[in-house]
């Protein structure tokens, strides 16, 4: 059974509105590895609407960086040699998001993948891309770093 990165994350550090599991009013992301990159699909609601048939792009960019979020942690484990599900996963926040917008992404179901450009100690550098009915619609990249400790509560 595959487990989801964002389900191993640690509570304190689990209510990030695109991929908390314990944020009821976000997106509750979930990226599975797939072979040597990552995956996240997501149904957009009617209202996350640009305009009639399209999603919104602010929507597209924060899927982008949760996705990246989520892989930075997946390749991180895997540089170290464990498996997701069997530590807790390291909590990365973003350090640098480009998003660029290939084409219109209509309102359908979209699937992000995944892979590692670099993997360091505390740096992972993500590239996303964003497709919807089989069509690259939107890519990312992104520097992610390990979340410091103050952000951390208590």
């Amino acid at each position: 059974m595959k487990i989801a990165i964002q389900d191993t994350y640690p509570d304190d550090v689990a209510h990030c509105y695109g991929c908390g599991r314990l944020n009821p009013e976000g997106h509750q992301i979930k990226t599975f590895l797939e072979g040597e990159r990552t995956v996240t699909r997501f149904t957009p609601k009617p209202f996350h609407t640009a305009v009639p048939g399209f999603t919104y792009g602010g929507l597209i960019a924060s899927l982008i960086d949760c996705h990246a979020t989520g892989s930075a942690a997946i390749f991180k484990l895997l540089s170290e040699g464990k498996t997701v599900g069997s530590v807790p996963a390291p909590r990365f926040v973003t350090a640098h998001l480009e998003v660029d917008y290939l084409k219109p992404t209509p309102l359908a179901p979209l699937v992000l993948f995944g892979r590692a450009l670099e993997v360091k100690e505390r740096k992972v550098v993500v590239a996303t891309e964003l497709y919807a009915e089989e069509a690259l619609t939107a890519k990312g990249h992104a520097v992610l770093v390990l979340m410091p400790e103050t952000m951390r509560k208590g």
